[in-house]
């Protein structure tokens, strides 16, 4: 295709000469793109001039990424920045997942909900308790408060089952009780206010993961089926949403058999999330095959999965390292930071904790956090497929040493600052063949980065930049994968799985949210931990090399890594059509 200014207007925008891989799946081309009025008019030879333009011979150009699995309820009320997705080529994402969230909500039960967050996303109370100005008390009025403030990159929200369940029914929903036909009519209510108000689905826990700081179950934990079912037909009623579940699976046929009746109440699509264990490795094949079964009987069904493992950082500046179960380490796990390391280097401290591990003294729920032959050094840059025999546990047998005083010594390394990384997810065979199998499904979307949640021990909201530099260009431990099949994944894909035609495709009519790259010099740094959240509190971040621009509406948002300034982020308010050119 060509254009001149005379036929589509003088562009606000044109990117010259770039390779384009236009998130349909379509093979690389060098084409010019145009963009006027925060649309794209034009992908092919652009004779005529743009206000603004940018020679992007070398470079890739790419629709910008959508995540559809964050968790930045919170943090896009209080900061214009949404990252770290916004520094990893993401350009929507989509928030409210895992059926916790902080609307709608009454004043009382804001400390309930606090705790909700902190404990099933991580997210420490203290920065939540400053940084959230609880505004609202309906979801339209949350919608309105994210409205209210600009952002670096596109936000869509889910109204969380989490939060609904406390609304409606007070202490009986936190405390698991069975809804009444009243709550489940009232919990239907306001499933079609939210839908009808901009919320693009609704989103459930079913996990015992799931807790709320102080040890409480997640509300929905076992919420009936005739309750779920009630905000299923809310969702069939506007005929708008999508729905999200995380499952424990622990009576899979049952389970399975609700999912899929959710699924026919409300003939809206639904996700699940899935994932590789230690203790089931194959049973994510049931689940994929499950849902093929699902969606040959008309049913919308996909399973989100991750292109790399759910994995734990590990450091003495983290929420989490090997030896915080022992009891020698909790005189000094409060102290801060450089007190906390000058005591951990004297000897009769570093003795008395390695005694703890050597004799079995390490509380249960950290005993995991000592599995050194699935533990390993990340890196600079980080490598999340590393063989088996570089682990912790295979370098401390080599070097004839015990692997807790190896671990113990790594991490002491660099200033105290270096990582360990326990893949405790999606990582059972030691390799990432899982992972692949998973995303070749046709059945399955990526999702599980996060953002915004965990933040003070994973940090897996980069693994839009990991998709693109490990699996196309890296990978040393298996078969590699096309570039145009991983940003397709990461585009045009997850923006139809909740609906959202109107981006993640370079074609004219669609939104002019655009990445510009460099794929030979695209990397990954380690993850570093910082403290600029409300209340001084720290959080993991990551920072990419080799983004030269990322355009959202048209506008220049990031330029080789760094804020310009402009704020087109805008909430998105539920599904939206495909353009028309």
């Amino acid at each position: 295709m060509s254009a001149t200014n005379r036929e589509m207007g003088r562009p606000d925008l044109v990117i010259r000469g770039g390779t384009v891989v236009d998130g349909g799946g379509a093979p690389p081309v060098q084409a010019d793109v145009a963009i006027r009025d925060g649309r794209i008019v034009c992908v092919g030879e652009v004779s005529g001039v743009g206000a603004q333009e940018i020679d992007a011979h070398g470079l890739v150009v790419a629709p910008g990424f959508v995540d559809v699995h964050t968790h930045y309820d919170g943090q896009a009320t209080w900061d214009e920045c949404l990252a770290p997705s916004s520094w990893h080529g993401v350009t929507t994402v989509v928030t409210g997942n895992c059926g916790v969230g902080f609307a709608p909500c009454r004043p009382e039960d804001h400390d309930m909900l606090v705790r909700l967050m902190e404990g099933v996303e991580d997210i420490p109370g203290a920065v939540l308790t400053e940084g959230l100005s609880w505004n609202w008390e309906s979801f339209p009025e949350f919608l309105d408060a994210i409205e209210s403030k600009r952002h670096d990159i596109d936000l869509a929200v889910q109204l969380p089952h989490g939060p609904l369940r406390v609304f409606v029914m007070g202490e009986r929903g936190a405390n698991l009780e069975a809804a009444t036909h009243d709550d489940i009519a009232r919990m239907a209510d306001i499933t079609r206010e939210a839908l009808l108000a901009g919320a693009i689905g609704f989103s459930s826990s079913r996990t015992l993961n799931h807790r709320t700081s102080d040890g409480k179950p997640t509300p929905s934990l076992s919420a009936a089926e005739d309750e779920l079912l009630g905000i299923a037909g809310a969702l069939a009623d506007t005929q708008r949403g999508v729905l999200q579940f995380v499952s424990d699976f622990k009576d899979r046929e049952a389970e399975l058999a609700l999912l899929e009746k959710l699924a026919r109440v409300s003939g809206r699509p639904l996700s699940v999330s899935v994932a590789q264990t230690d203790a089931s490795p194959d049973h994510w094949r049931g689940l994929l095959q499950w849902i093929h079964e699902a969606n040959g009987k008309g049913f919308a069904l996909t399973a989100q999965v991750a292109g790399r493992p759910v994995g734990l950082m590990l450091s003495f500046e983290t929420t989490l390292n090997p030896f915080i179960g022992t009891p020698a380490y909790q005189a000094v796990r409060k102290l801060p930071f450089e007190e906390k390391i000058e005591a951990l280097r004297k000897p009769g401290l570093r003795q008395a904790i390695l005694e703890d591990v050597a004799h079995g003294r390490v509380s249960p729920a950290a005993k995991a956090l000592l599995r050194f032959d699935k533990t390993f050094v990340l890196g600079d840059p980080p490598d999340y497929e590393q063989d088996p025999s570089e682990s912790i546990g295979a370098q401390a047998d080599r070097a004839g040493v015990g692997a807790a005083a190896f671990a113990y010594d790594r991490l002491l390394e660099n200033g105290a600052r270096t990582f360990l990384y326990y893949p405790f997810m999606n990582y059972a065979e030691g390799s990432l063949e899982a992972c692949r199998e998973m995303m070749q499904n046709e059945f399955t979307v990526l999702g599980l980065g996060d953002g915004g949640a965990h933040l003070g021990s994973i940090c897996d909201a980069s693994f839009s930049t990991h998709m693109v530099t490990h699996w196309t260009r890296d990978r040393q431990r298996g078969e590699r994968l096309p570039l145009e099949t991983v940003v397709k994944w990461h585009t045009q894909d997850t923006a139809l799985a909740v609906g959202l035609c109107d981006r993640g495709l370079l074609a004219p009519g669609y939104k002019a949210d655009v990445i510009i790259f460099d794929h030979a010099a695209l990397r990954l740094r380690e993850p570093i931990v910082v403290r600029d959240l409300p209340a001084g509190g720290a959080r993991l971040m990551q920072r990419a090399e080799g983004y030269r621009y990322t355009v959202v509406s048209g506008e220049i948002t990031y330029k080789d890594g760094v804020q310009t300034g402009a704020l087109p982020g805008r909430l998105v308010r539920g599904a939206k059509p495909t353009p028309n050119p």
